[in-house]
């Protein structure tokens, strides 16, 4: 739940009284008394400057009062202020890191319940298949086309209602299943379908799963059909090998017995997978990896060999918006040259494969993998890349837009604490200035390519401004008296007492100019990057 890119956990409160999150209760209390003294109203005269100090107080005082709680600290360490937001009951039933969690969870699984109940999910695909040997020969490119559609109701927060269909017509054929699936979790641990199907594949079942352990799982379903009174026994064992691999066992038996073994595994940055099948008149065996080059697009190979089938299938795909993905593939095998080309919009999908060829020509093989490869690097440089990057800057825009009135409530109280800041820490200043020892010249903390674009040209000045904010007066503050300044690592920058976050959502860093002993130095940090200063090899 913690981490730099996701930031679910910020830690602000640490950055607040300016320690570090492994802190001591009395390094916590010895900061707070510190920080109270500072913004301590009583030592304002002025209504303005004492209503500043009042609502820092506040800030303090609640930072202070979470980090010295046992409990309230350790779910803020894990969850945030979320945790401390969410419904947990403090006591002494939840005092270890596992029950926090595990009721924090629950928490969220009853949320994510009742809101499910309130929705109805829609799945669908459609399958046109194109045939360009056909079209060639005068009988039409269409070849077949199939459609298939789910709409999935939570009756109530254990039992859900899915009912289904698809239609699928071949030449001068066609036919169709309707289906209908009643699912119910008996318990965390296990659930039972009952389904039933009339049309092409008249049949009736059930079907159970449970967790046996950790690690494991177990399925078995049973189904008759209604034409012939044959029945159908599958069984299904699942175990998690690792954090990121897990392999399976499949039993059928029936009027096509089988036996199948499989395995996947998926990373951040691939995905590979799979199975071998016996049958009693038939087997084969399927293998697939991705690679993801980036979070938008992704490559794929995929390979499948058996009794009636042999064919290698390579492609990829690109992440177009937030909901959709576009995939071309390529696959050569005994069924001919097929292009496949892939729309998936949420729970919608498209997919149009085009046979080119029904015989394996070398030469026409060769050109139908190199022509949309190159159409595909052709269209990403003329079309692609100028609309992702006109997109990338609107989609900047309206986030700046939206979170305006946010950014200038935040550079308000940024500016309100620098107020109560600036006496002591030009003090701080003058006395480092008088004894050669550290003094914070410049300091901005913002957008990333704001601060590399900080200096290039005048017309992005005002773009630059809106996206960082000055934050001199706080470091020169923060200098302790043996003349030395440590941001701990771990902590956004933005929770620091006269910091703000400029740009919410956009990767941050903080540059800092300072001199020592007659020197200058500069060095610019991540946002959740520990600053120590001085140092030697920040010298310019």
């Amino acid at each position: 739940m913690n981490g730099k890119n996701g930031e679910p956990n910020s830690k602000d409160l640490y950055a607040l009284l300016h320690v570090s999150p492994e802190a001591s209760d009395e390094e916590i209390r010895r900061a707070y008394r510190q920080w109270a003294q500072v913004y301590h109203p009583d030592k304002y005269q002025s209504p303005q400057m004492k209503e500043i100090a009042t609502e820092n107080f506040q800030r303090v005082c609640e930072a202070y009062e979470i980090l010295t709680d046992e409990n309230k600290r350790m779910i803020y360490d894990i969850y945030g202020m979320e945790g401390l937001t969410s419904g947990l009951e403090l006591g002494p039933k939840l005092n270890r890191v596992e029950e926090i969690k595990e009721e924090l969870e629950r928490l969220r699984r009853q949320k994510e319940q009742e809101k499910d109940s309130a929705h109805v999910r829609a799945s669908g695909s459609i399958l046109a298949n194109l045939s360009l040997p056909d079209f060639l020969d005068g009988d039409g490119i269409m070849r077949g086309m199939a459609m298939a559609s789910e709409v999935q109701s939570q009756i109530s927060k254990r039992t859900s209602l899915a009912i289904g269909g698809n239609l699928a017509v071949n030449a001068d054929s066609g036919g169709g299943v309707a289906t209908v699936i009643l699912r119910h979790h008996v318990s965390q641990v296990s659930s039972v379908e009952f389904l039933g199907s009339i049309g092409l594949q008249s049949l009736i079942g059930v079907q159970t799963s449970r967790q046996l352990s950790a690690h494991s799982t177990a399925l078995m379903g049973l189904t008759m059909s209604l034409r012939d009174g044959s029945i159908n026994l599958s069984n299904t064992w699942t175990r998690q090998l690792s954090d990121t691999t897990n392999g399976n066992i499949q039993l059928s038996l029936g009027p096509e017995s089988s036996i199948g073994v499989g395995w996947r595994k998926k990373e951040k940055k691939m995905s590979a997978g799979g199975e071998i099948k016996i049958g009693t008149s038939s087997f084969g065996a399927t293998a697939h990896y991705s690679h993801c080059f980036s979070s938008k697009s992704h490559g794929r190979i995929a390979g499948t060999i058996g009794s009636s089938s042999l064919a290698l299938e390579i492609g990829g795909g690109r992440k177009i918006s937030k909901f959709s993905t576009v995939r071309m593939l390529y696959s050569i095998g005994i069924q001919g040259l097929i292009w496949k080309f892939e729309l998936h919009r949420g729970g919608q999908k498209l997919v149009v494969p085009i046979l080119l060829s029904n015989h394996l020509n070398p030469v026409l093989a060769t050109g139908a993998f190199i022509i949309p490869l190159s159409l595909y690097f052709t269209l990403k440089k003329l079309v692609f890349k100028p609309y992702y990057l006109r997109r990338e800057k609107q989609k900047a825009s309206e986030n700046c837009e939206k979170t305006q009135i946010q950014v200038q409530e935040a550079r308000a109280a940024a500016k309100k604490a620098q107020q109560l800041l600036q006496n002591v820490s030009n003090r701080k200043r003058n006395k480092q200035l008088e004894m050669g020892g550290l003094v914070v010249v410049k300091a901005v903390y913002g957008n990333r390519k704001a601060l590399l674009n900080r200096h290039k040209s005048e017309e992005m000045e005002d773009e630059v401004a809106s996206q960082i904010i000055d934050v001199t007066l706080p470091l020169n503050f923060l200098v302790n008296d043996s003349g030395q300044l440590k941001l701990h690592e771990g902590v956004k920058k933005s929770g620091i007492m006269g910091f703000c976050d400029p740009c919410p959502g956009e990767p941050k860093q903080l540059y800092v100019e300072y001199t020592y002993r007659g020197a200058r130095y500069e060095v610019t940090v991540d946002d959740y990057d520990e600053l120590l200063i001085p140092q030697e090899r920040h010298r310019v």
